[in-house]
This record gives structure tokens, sequence and C-alpha cells, in this order.
């Protein structure tokens, strides 16, 4: 059977693992690339990170390549400096899809995984998750997307990836403090003039490190 191949976006949280595993499961290869939200996180978190990504290869039987992009230095800063808050999750969302198109096209991949799910946080509603969407032409592949979080968990205790998830670690602290749940598209597009957008991502895409496995 031919094996078909996506990137996976890696956080140290404890959707996107269980997502990857899900992915892996129907024998599909996968690519990890994290962006590395640094210096609004902090090593521990990227620690997780890395921990998670061995544990995935684990999972698969063979070490998946491991990418990381200075996401935090080269996207968020200048994103956060120049554009209104309320918006900024959805911003940082579409940036990433944007790096994740880039690397899949580079890599040969043909989709992208994440581990969202309806509704959970800000970002993930279903209007948001259309405008996010609209930058990549790739399909996106959301396992998750109809589990609540009691099944999530539940399913990262099964593959030994929640403890890693849950150990501390420093989350986002560029988070608005009330964050968009109905954007525009015509609006973010707005919000996406105020920055050079191709710029950052070549800028990203310049930044990406493939990451030894601990």
């Amino acid at each position: 059977m031919e094996v078909t191949k996506g990137i996976l976006l890696l956080s140290g949280g404890i959707d996107s693992p269980v997502a990857g595993n899900m992915m892996l499961d129907r024998d599909l290869d996968l690519i990890l690339l994290h962006m590395d939200n640094r210096p609004f996180t902090d090593d521990r978190e990227f620690g997780k990170v890395k921990r998670l990504a061995s544990r995935l290869s684990e999972l698969a039987g063979r070490p998946l390549p491991f990418y990381v992009a200075k996401h935090g230095l080269l996207a968020q800063a200048p994103t956060a400096k120049s554009t209104d808050s309320h918006y900024h999750c959805i911003l940082c969302r579409r940036t990433m899809l944007r790096v994740a198109e880039r690397l899949a096209k580079q890599e040969g991949a043909s989709f992208i995984v994440t581990g969202e799910s309806m509704g959970q946080v800000a970002s993930q509603t279903l209007r948001n998750l259309g405008v996010e969407e609209n930058v990549v032409s790739i399909p996106i592949l959301r396992p998750l997307v109809g589990l609540d979080k009691t099944e999530i968990i539940d399913r990262g205790r099964e593959f030994d990836t929640f403890d890693i998830s849950i150990s501390p670690g420093l989350c986002c602290t560029i988070v608005p403090e009330k964050p968009s749940t109905m954007a525009k598209l015509a609006k973010i597009e707005e919000e996406e003039a105020k920055i050079d957008v191709p710029g950052m991502i070549d800028s990203l895409m310049d930044s990406l490190e493939i990451m030894p496995l601990e």
C-alpha cells in the first residue's frame, strides 16, 4: 500500500501528539513541525516537545523528521507589535499553516495534521477554523475534531504522551485577554496587510532546523 505523508503541527500540549498517533495508526507517514514560541514560552515547554517527538517516533517504529521554526522571534513578536491583539491567535494559526504548507511542498507531503477540536479554544470555533485554513491549498486533517477533552486525555494516556504533555512548562504568554471567536476573513486580511507576511514566512522557512530526537 502506498504511504501518504503529512506535516504534523506538534506543540507541547495534550492534543497534537494524540492527533499524530491517530494518523500513524492509519499507516500515514508524518513529518513533525514545531513552531517554537520562545521567548513567549520557555525551555521547559520546548523540552516537552522534544520528548513528544521522540515518543511519536517510538510509536511509529521509526525516526520521524523533526523540524523547528523560530516562530516566537520571527512571527509572534512582529505580529503582536503591529496588529490588533483580538485577532492574534487567528493570525498565529494562519502563519503556522503557511509554513506547514511550504514544508509539505519541500518534503513531498500532501496534507497537514493538527490537534484542533471544535470549539475547545477561541481559534477553534467553526468560523475561525474556516478563516485560518483559507491560506493553504492542501487538505488539513483534524482527527480530534469531534472528540471532547476527556476522550483526548484518555487517548493520550493510552499512547503514553499525556504525562509528557502535562509536565511543567510555560504556556504561551502572548495570548490576548479577549480573543476573537467570530473573525471575518476581510478583517484578518486587513490586519495581515499591516505586516510583511511573505517576508515573515520566508524568514521562518530559513530558520527551520532538523532537530535530533532524544
